[in-house]
């Protein structure tokens, strides 16, 4: 009996070319076949188009979802798909009558995807050159088009398409189905016809590249590191010569906690999985990558170091890893537990109602004071990096690198380490009186000094909270 094939169509704005589609897949010579339109929030009108074609075609069916993009769309389809294997179509795309039945006849236990020629259309015309596959090759770039066959259960396996924005989820995709093992084929016969518009994602994904590379590599480093020695860099063509030069120092398992979801991405990553919060530093620029890598020590390092020597006032640290090339650090991360404090000290900050406020701020005048008694000076000691549970009987700090350990600190010195927390006067009086209590200092010159010594951005910026 012949599988009856899915063909999958995921469907966002494109009034103008849903028919054409849609009639291409009709006239295919293979049955069975069914069509599954997922309309992904359309706001012209292709919904309305696919469903009057659906009227008069009972093999094709119409689902409408929220805007959720076009990797949510193809799970949703094929979900919804009834055939053992799966052919996704784009919509504003066409295919030859032949191709799916001569994909079927080709159908193998050793194959994974089946593909086939493609060509342009619209405005560009001809055909699309794409090269030769390879597991190597496809380490280095696509050439597998989304309009090829793969069985469902192998799309089950590859956990789907990534929704995530990591924009060429077709190559990522094609990643994790290689991964399960087997062969890619492309058929001898041009199947695709790929049309071209000025908006094509095609032209749109070439102002991508650090961010594609850099998804790449967080989801598939075990497959890099078997076909290019090591991750794709930026200099796609440069790779695996430059992973000659690679080298990597690591505690734990970070192939495994590189993949966690992202919970903070600006200069530096946060990512969490498996109960540990793993930070990726910025790559540095080069004359800092070359101290780093060959005289310093990487932020990650000294992270992890610091947090060795700060049990109980930090979370518990886990590992650290550093890639260097050539010597110069290129990449550094950190991994600890996550902290059991859900705020921190911006919380308090404009929010004189906030629960226990007082008990807080006393609370991590204290801790400051345990931190400068033991010699620890944090050079970022900042809102952000003062954490605290609800009612104040834990408090913790992050963001180690500016950690300095002295045998002793100046009374100057240690109240400068307040400038930062940019709150108002009261709150400042209340945690410098607690810090000089415990101390065993003047309460009255230390909340002096810390409420009229304010970071010096604070007061340029006009934000001192005073």
């Amino acid at each position: 009996m012949k599988p009856l094939v899915s063909v999958i169509v995921p469907l966002y704005n494109a009034a103008p070319y849903i028919r054409e589609t849609l009639e291409s897949v009709v006239a295919s010579t293979y049955r069975p076949i069914e069509i599954v339109v997922v309309d992904d929030g359309s706001t012209d009108d292709s919904l309305r188009i696919a469903q009057e074609f659906a009227q008069t075609n009972p093999e094709t069916k119409v689902i409408h979802q929220e805007n959720g993009g076009v990797s949510a769309a193809r799970n949703h389809a094929i979900r919804a798909a009834k055939g053992s294997w799966i052919l996704p179509v784009d919509a504003d795309d066409k295919i030859s009558s032949t191709y799916i039945e001569h994909a079927v006849e080709a159908i193998r236990d050793d194959i994974r995807v089946i593909g086939c020629k493609a060509a342009f259309f619209g405005e560009r015309t001809g055909e699309w050159k794409l090269p030769e596959y390879s597991p190597e090759r496809l380490a280095h770039r696509n050439m597998i088009h989304i309009s090829s066959l793969f069985r469902k259960a192998d799309w089950q396996k590859a956990g789907g398409f990534c929704e995530e924005d990591i924009y060429r989820e077709d190559w990522d995709f094609w990643l994790s189905m290689m991964e399960l093992g087997g062969r890619y084929i492309r058929l001898d016969e041009t199947g695709l016809y790929y049309r071209v518009t000025k908006g094509s994602r095609r032209h749109t994904a070439k102002n991508m590249k650090h961010a594609i590379v850099d998804a790449i590599n967080r989801r598939h480093p075990a497959y890099m590191e078997k076909y290019m020695g090591g991750p794709l860099h930026y200099h796609r063509s440069w790779s695996r010569f430059l992973n000659l030069f690679r080298s990597v120092k690591q505690t734990g398992d970070f192939d495994r906690w590189t993949e966690g979801e992202v919970i903070f991405h600006r200069r530096n990553t946060l990512r969490l999985t498996d109960g540990v919060m793993v930070k990726q530093f910025a790559t540095p620029r080069l004359w800092r990558g070359i101290w780093y890598g060959l005289i310093g020590r990487s932020k990650a390092r000294r992270s992890y170091e610091n947090a060795l020597r700060m049990q109980g006032l930090t979370p518990a640290p886990v590992a650290y890893r550093e890639v260097r090339i050539c010597g110069i650090l290129r990449e550094s991360w950190y991994a600890s537990e996550v902290s059991p404090c859900a705020f921190t000290f911006n919380d308090l900050i404009g929010a004189p109602l906030f629960p226990n406020r007082d008990k807080i701020l006393s609370a991590i005048g204290s801790f400051t004071a345990t931190l400068h008694k033991r010699g620890i000076l944090h050079r970022d000691y900042s809102g952000g990096n003062i954490l605290f549970n609800k009612d104040g009987s834990r408090i913790e700090i992050v963001d180690l690198n500016r950690i300095h350990f002295y045998k002793t600190l100046t009374r100057t010195r240690r109240l400068q380490n307040f400038e930062r927390l940019n709150i108002d006067r009261e709150a400042l009086a209340v945690m410098a009186r607690s810090y000089a209590q415990s101390m065993g200092e003047d309460g009255q010159y230390d909340s002096e000094y810390i409420i009229s010594h304010r970071w010096h951005k604070h007061i340029k910026q006009g934000i001192t909270n005073l």
